[in-house]
């Protein structure tokens, strides 16, 4: 906990310092949202996630007490984008990716995770995958765009940087067409619908999670609007029936076992939010995974 009031302190995620020489976690930020099919505004997303952190640099997470904000953590800012090219961006993303080899991401919309994806795989290879969200984003195109937030994951799995049998998409919800949805499983991923999430237990979803993913290295990628937008008012493409907060923080909790090599928090805009909810949303499940990852993390010091 720092010495300063909560409305004062730095403005980074978790009050974290800026120099990353000693860091075993960077944090950056994203600020691109021209691949967005609905409404924009993500591009302001790091900034309101890191003010809303602010509010979870109080101490230690009951009942373990494990405190993030005492890791070796560094907030780098925000990475570099090329203005209205997304294609480029993509690239700019790939390269600054590459420096960090643990890597922690506020979006932007969720398009970003295609190259992050991209740079983990020369160290990695095949990633499993734990994907919070309301769409399945495995669109060959949107809208006649090849790249953009919907199309991530078809990418991704074309172009080998996870393995689909050991993905799993939860909290899962839009209209599709049958296409996509059959393309996307007979690939062999695993689907976990809000609705079914709803109707079991965080336990039982995890449990089917870890088995799924297996031992393996895995990325963690959280769209905000895998939340109601009860829950999470501020995205850009809001669906009705998502999971409540407690269920993705309890469900995300249960996941200790992994072997996570990364993350990222997507679709926050805060142009839509509301008394920051949806930013303290995002911010907490960034925080959330800092705790799973937390004893790799100080072993690192």
């Amino acid at each position: 906990m720092t010495d300063a009031p909560t409305f004062a302190m730095r403005s980074t995620f978790l009050a974290a310092q800026r120099s990353d020489a000693d860091a075993a976690v960077a944090v950056a930020g994203i600020p691109l949202d021209i691949g967005v099919s609905y409404r924009a505004g993500t591009r302001f997303g790091p900034e309101a996630i890191r003010r809303a952190s602010a509010m979870l640099v109080g101490g230690g997470r009951p009942p373990h007490w494990i405190d993030p904000s005492a890791l070796p953590i560094a907030d780098v800012g925000n990475f570099e984008i090329a203005l209205g090219d997304l294609t480029k961006s993509y690239e700019l993303i790939e390269k600054q990716a590459g420096r960090y080899t643990h890597l922690v991401t506020l979006g932007g919309d969720h398009g970003i995770t295609l190259p992050l994806l991209r740079a983990l795989r020369t160290r990695h290879g095949p990633l499993g995958l734990v994907h919070f969200d309301a769409h399945v984003d495995t669109w060959r195109e949107t809208f006649g765009q090849v790249y953009g937030h919907g199309t991530v994951f078809f990418h991704a799995i074309e172009e080998g940087l996870v393995d689909p049998g050991r993905m799993v998409q939860i909290g899962i919800r839009s209209p599709m067409p049958r296409e996509v949805y059959e393309w996307t499983v007979g690939k062999g991923v695993t689907i976990v619908s809000a609705e079914e999430a709803q109707s079991s237990t965080p336990d039982n979803v995890a449990r089917l999670v870890c088995e799924t993913v297996g031992a393996g290295p895995v990325y963690l990628t959280f769209d905000v609007d895998a939340l109601d937008p009860a829950f999470a008012p501020g995205t850009g493409t809001p669906e009705i029936g998502g999971l409540a907060t407690w269920q993705a923080q309890a469900i995300l909790r249960r996941l200790g076992s992994l072997a996570f090599v990364g993350m990222d928090v997507v679709e926050v805009s805060p142009p839509y939010d509301v008394s920051d909810i949806t930013a303290l949303a995002g911010a907490t499940m960034a925080w959330e995974y800092l705790c799973l990852v937390a004893p790799i993390l100080a072993g690192s010091r």
